[in-house]
């Protein structure tokens, strides 16, 4: 281990102007606030924020936490943990419903909304230990659970602190995009924040938009028994694989949800109970009734408060402004991680980013947010996972120089065995370089990693190819997809013709 890694903050005094080693964070009173000093100020205890805190904590540097809310964010609470929660109850409905193809005869299941709600509950409350404030305090980090705003570029406020730190993160996350069609506001609707604990589950769940949050909701909602129709105004998935998206979305219609693309929402009015929303489409307009309403068009940047101005960082839509360093174009001091940072919406990319940030600023690496390939899954079923490029976005930047290789998943003898065979598996290929990868089926985002594991340590394809996948499994799929790749170079006229000159020597 070198002497920079060993000692981080000798390194960090020699050659960032703003690192001067602070003093503790013990509170000195002055009014009616404390006045905090410490080596890092951590706005929002979500998943980029908290990785970035415990980090920093272990390393020995003096923490501040600012959260305002629930600590573990929008993932524990109202995101990832769940919903897929809510997707297992859901699945578990279903598998009852499609047991007699497998010679089990069940009668249609009875779903408990209480019971459903404990579960997700559950889940959430076995994780929050990791992200409690507790554990965070056990680390030496200084929490303080009051909303956190700018006073100067270099100042962070509370209702009864004012702290400064040598590097301040904002890590704040996105929260639910409400669009202004008309009526939405006035009209009692849902949200990823409420949809876990509703009082009671819906009857006819209308879902307006089709990406990965409107498409799980869907399903789950509708295998527990609730009619659902989903409004998307463009295609449903549209961000992943048009081929991959049409197989999941037509199951997902097979099932029973109706996916009205192609409409756009103009109206919505009514109550609880009695929702209608007006559409346009190309087929004229049409009404939609239900009861409930669920919003899921998209996330936007939590800046609210932030009083980013007075804290000299700029900002757009998107949320803070970065480079792939990231840190603030605008004050050096200030680093975004996570969805504030524009550049994705994904749990495991402020995690990612957590790891950026601690690589650059504790042990002078040359990390950046763009180093690895981003991954991503949408969890209905068949799942559908991406990683890289899509095969459109590869064309489209490289042109016909690009290929792909598939294998399905009806000639796994996995998926055969467990009647799971609808599914592809695609490589995404440029003169010998995976550019990309989409997996629909069964445990796709499992199987992706296989690929983005290859991509982040730059393997070519036929790296895909060199290793024993175990029999019978699903993962296979992208082995064989590598393979087929090379099938016309390995058995093509060529190799014939010098295997029959190889087969002459004795």
């Amino acid at each position: 281990m070198s002497d920079a890694i060993a000692s981080p903050t000798a390194r960090m005094a020699e050659t960032d102007p703003l690192e001067t080693k602070t003093m503790t964070n013990t509170p000195v009173e002055t009014g009616a606030k404390r006045k905090l000093k410490a080596d890092l100020i951590v706005i929002g205890g979500g998943s980029g924020g908290l990785s970035a805190a415990a980090g920093a904590a272990m390393l020995g540097l003096n923490v501040i936490l600012y959260e305002k809310a629930e600590m573990g964010g929008d993932c524990l609470n109202y995101g990832c943990v769940p919903s897929k929660a809510l997707l297992t109850t859901a699945k578990y409905a279903q598998t009852a419903r499609e047991s007699a193809k497998y010679g089990v005869s069940v009668s249609e299941p009875t779903v408990d909304w209480e019971l459903v709600k404990a579960h997700v509950r559950k889940a959430i409350d076995t994780i929050a230990p990791v992200d409690s404030q507790e554990r965070f305090e056990g680390l030496g980090v200084t929490v303080i659970r009051e909303h956190a705003s700018f006073a100067d570029p270099k100042t962070i406020v509370s209702a009864t602190t004012e702290a400064t730190a040598r590097r301040i993160i904002v890590s704040t996350g996105s929260t639910a995009f409400i669009p202004p069609i008309p009526g939405l506001e006035e009209t009692p609707y849902i949200t990823n924040e409420t949809v876990f604990s509703l009082p009671e589950q819906p009857k006819h769940l209308i879902v307006l938009g089709g990406g990965p949050i409107g498409m799980e909701m869907a399903q789950a909602f509708h295998r527990l028994g609730t009619e659902v129709t989903v409004i998307e105004m463009g295609r449903a998935m549209a961000r992943a694989d048009a081929d991959h998206a049409k197989i999941a979305v037509d199951a997902i219609r097979e099932e029973g949800v109706t996916i009205l693309e192609g409409h756009k929402a103009v109206k919505v009015t009514g109550e609880t109970g009695a929702i209608s929303v007006d559409t346009e489409s190309e087929d004229g307009t049409q009404t939609i009734t239900g009861t409930h309403i669920l919003v899921a068009v998209g996330r936007r940047a939590m800046l609210d408060g932030l009083n980013l101005e007075a804290g000299k960082v700029t900002f757009d839509r998107r949320g803070i402004q970065v480079g792939d360093k990231l840190r603030s174009v605008s004050n050096s001091r200030v680093w975004a991680l996570g969805d504030i940072a524009g550049q994705g919406q994904f749990t495991h990319l402020a995690g990612w980013h957590a790891s950026v940030f601690t690589r650059r600023a504790f042990f002078k690496q040359g990390s950046k947010a763009s180093d690895l390939p981003l991954p991503s899954v949408t969890y209905v079923a068949p799942e559908v996972a991406q990683v890289g490029l899509t095969e459109a976005e590869a064309r489209e930047q490289y042109g016909d120089s690009v290929t792909t290789s598939s294998f399905p998943f009806h000639e796994n003898d996995r998926a055969i065995a467990e009647g799971k065979t609808l599914g592809e598996a695609k490589l995404v290929i440029r003169k010998g370089k995976i550019l990309g990868a989409s997996v629909v089926g069964d445990g796709a985002g499992d199987i992706i990693q296989i690929v983005g594991y290859g991509m982040s340590n730059k393997l070519g394809v036929q790296s895909l190819t060199n290793f024993i996948s175990p029999y019978p499994t699903r993962a296979e799929v992208v082995k064989r997809a590598a393979s087929a790749h090379f099938t016309p170079a390995v058995f093509g006229k060529a190799s014939r013709t010098l295997v029959g000159l190889l087969q002459r020597i004795p």
